[in-house]
């Protein structure tokens, strides 16, 4: 998911040596996880389809699959199919399996989709929640129900969100949505994260969390945080099904002090906070990117949780200073327990103060994406620091030390915004920025890639 990044020019280095990753203790939307025993190919699928590389910026924010579709959402205006160009309006849809033929469906959203959801397996309508006034024409406001066929908007689902609508997820005839706004549909009672009925979009009241609080700090140079209102970012279902982990900007979740992620335990009820607490995201980086636990992941077990972060480097003490080791839980990827109560990191690989967007894990692999330049960079920031790897774009992680184990590289862009990993293989997200197309070392990949 999208909303700060920091735009530096790649640079390519290969620096070997020393281990960069810290090291302790021990080792949704879419399909269930892969239960893969070996990372993806590096090589990309051929003949998926793509957004355009001239003309303004494109980026793809979620993709998922539903029955044998893919549905891919975002700031989009242009795809490209083998030769053929279309005009596509926050969305398209394609076959899952080759040769990926695109749809005729056509959302025609006036703004950006941040998420796309479906419900009990009906692949009829999607549910899309961003930033927008109008879908096919008609006026909404940041969430609508649409036909996956017309592109139409469904009448019966109200369509009225007062902010950004970041994430929405289908569970058990609930759909689950986070995001900036303080009412939805007609309801005030739970800003941030609410529970509406997929037939009317009204609150169902399966969520009460009283959702509150943000980041107010200084840096050591006495610089206060950025403006970070309260809000649900994003979110991630078990594999169970059982679980939820919410990340946001917010320091209460269900009457428990939770910094910026929480996991909600899902009862047939009502939903309740997890005793899970990562309390090393109550550390602050830096007052440009006061909220940076952007995306998480479940192992296919459940048993971890991995965490890909943004936020530069710590606001103070150690790591505050770019030519200090990394320290924290800034621009890294790290894996934590998921059992109930206190936890602390099993691992973390720095990327030497640029950002992770994304996270998937098989039984293999923990899968990151960003525009981070390097992975196991925890001697630099914005340098290559002593034993630095060069891994641009994405990074394939040991679940039991965060090693190195996949590096396919990517174009940077703006960063891969979501990864899926469906019976196909990993699907990253990602955006034509400054023209970028290359993933897995081959050119044509603008937007998406599949890696089998």
């Amino acid at each position: 998911m999208w909303q700060l990044r920091r735009f530096i020019p790649s640079r390519v280095v290969v620096v070997a040596a020393l281990s960069g990753v810290a090291v302790l203790g021990s080792a949704a939307n879419g399909l269930a996880a892969s239960t893969a025993s070996s990372p993806v190919s590096s090589t990309p699928a051929a003949g998926t389809p793509r957004l355009v590389t001239t003309g303004t910026t494109q980026q793809i924010r979620q993709i998922v699959q539903c029955g044998s579709t893919m549905y891919a959402v975002g700031t989009i205006t242009e795809i490209a199919s083998g030769k053929t160009i279309l005009n596509r309006g926050g969305g398209f849809s394609f076959s899952a399996s080759a040769p990926y033929k695109v749809t005729s469906w056509n959302p025609q959203v006036n703004g950006t989709v941040d998420s796309i959801a479906f419900n009990a397996g009906n692949c009829a309508d999607a549910y899309l929640g961003g930033k927008f006034t109008s879908v096919d024409g008609t006026a909404v406001k940041n969430i609508a129900e649409v036909n996956t066929a017309s592109g139409a908007v469904v009448p019966a689902f109200k369509s009225n969100a007062s902010a950004e609508v970041f994430t929405i997820v289908g569970w058990h005839g609930h759909l689950l949505a986070g995001g900036a706004f303080k009412s939805i549909n007609g309801s005030a009672a739970d800003p941030f994260f609410t529970s509406l009925s997929p037939a009317t979009g009204r609150n169902d009241n399966y969520l009460a969390l009283g959702i509150a609080g943000n980041y107010v700090f200084t840096d050591d140079s006495r610089t206060p945080a950025a403006s970070n209102p309260t809000k649900v970012y994003n979110q991630q279902l078990s594999n169970g099904g059982t679980r939820d982990l919410v990340e946001g900007d917010f320091t209460t979740i269900g009457g428990q002090p939770r910094r910026q992620i929480a996991m909600l335990d899902l009862g047939t009820t009502t939903a309740s906070t997890d005793a899970w607490d990562a309390t090393e995201f109550n550390a602050n980086c830096a007052t440009v990117e006061p909220f940076y636990a952007r995306a998480a992941a479940w192992s296919p077990d459940d048993s971890t949780i991995y965490v890909a972060t943004t936020g530069y480097k710590p606001a103070n003490g150690p790591g505050f200073n770019p030519s200090s080791p990394r320290a924290g839980l800034c621009d890294a990827a790290a894996a934590f327990p998921s059992t109930a109560g206190p936890v602390t990191h099993r691992w973390i690989n720095y990327t030497g103060c640029d950002s992770l967007f994304s996270t998937v894990a098989d039984t293999s692999t923990a899968y990151f994406g960003g525009h981070e330049r390097w992975i196991n960079n925890s001697n630099g920031c914005d340098v290559a620091g002593r034993g630095a790897i060069s891994a641009p774009g994405m990074a394939g992680l040991s679940p039991a030390s965060g090693a190195l184990t996949l590096n396919p590289t990517r174009a940077r862009g703006i960063g891969a915004d979501d990864m899926l990993l469906t019976s196909a293989g990993l699907w990253i997200a990602n955006d034509n920025f400054d023209g970028a197309n290359q993933c897995g070392g081959v050119a044509g990949h603008a937007g998406l890639c599949l890696l089998p």
